[in-house]
């Protein structure tokens, strides 16, 4: 188990949570995984497996939430010990805290839910590295307050991601000034890619999606000096049980970490 910042962070690099949004099963998170692991060994980029036990915020009723908890988290605990790799999933509610940290090194705090004063105190008892999501309502300066509630409840291993920030009722943007801003709190900020491009609200009851803009979006926040990079990536995205509408296809994440490479030598 990993429950240090400093045991994932470089300084010359940035590193990568990526993975399927949701644990569909064992063989393809399995498959990713190891797909993954050996593009950023390769590329000598700190890895963190991503993948959520259960999606507990969907549009629609009808919407894929998980294939059962237990078996989900087995699954991330699997991959951590096949691959020798973190793993960090998201919690919605204060009793999830101690469950999901018996399998995983990183609980993440949804963007809706970053407010939420008794899942930050729950999250950060566990010990665990706290990463939280910056709500697509809230502004960089406000997640000073967040971080706060955490160190305050005794746990300093804290990572804040910038998501994107609502545009008008179907669209996201992402303000590039949050993330020198939140450095300044002096936590690691990361960039969720992939969640930055989503199109919400639809009529369908389904999000979209502009995948074909996550290669400026991750060039422009490796510009910018981001500590990480956050990915939801999927063998087929056109059949992924959730976010397929912004996930990037699994063949095309070595070549674009090669140039995010490059990007990142050259500065």
């Amino acid at each position: 188990m990993i429950n240090r910042i400093e045991d994932i962070k470089k300084d010359d690099m940035f590193f990568l949570l990526a993975g399927p949004c949701v644990i569909e099963g064992e063989e393809m998170a399995l498959r990713i995984a190891e797909k993954v692991v050996d593009i950023t060994s390769n590329l000598g980029i700190p890895y963190v497996f991503k993948g959520s036990y259960r999606k507990a915020n969907r549009s629609r009723i009808d919407s894929f939430m998980g294939i059962g908890d237990e078996k989900a988290l087995k699954i991330l605990r699997k991959v951590r010990e096949t691959f020798d790799v973190p793993v960090v999933t998201d919690i919605h509610s204060a009793d999830e805290a101690d469950m999901a940290a018996e399998y995983v090194d990183i609980l993440q705090i949804p963007a809706f839910l970053c407010r939420q004063t008794d899942l930050l105190i729950a999250a950060a008892k566990t010990g665990k590295i706290v990463n939280v999501k910056k709500g697509q309502f809230l502004s960089p300066d406000a997640m000073k307050f967040v971080a706060d509630k955490l160190v305050e409840a005794g746990n300093n291993q804290v990572m804040l991601t910038e998501r994107g920030t609502t545009f008008g009722y179907g669209d996201l943007i992402v303000d590039y000034r949050g993330i020198p801003e939140m450095q300044k709190f002096g936590f690691p900020v990361i960039l969720d890619v992939t969640h930055s491009l989503q199109q919400p609200n639809q009529k369908s009851g389904v999000t979209g999606g502009m995948p074909e803009l996550i290669e400026t979006v991750a060039k422009a926040g490796v510009a910018v000096g981001v500590d990480g990079l956050f990915m939801e990536t999927h063998e087929d995205p056109s059949v992924a049980k959730s976010d397929g509408a912004n996930m990037l296809r699994l063949d095309l994440l070595e070549p674009l970490l090669n140039k995010l490479v490059r990007l990142r030598k050259a500065l």
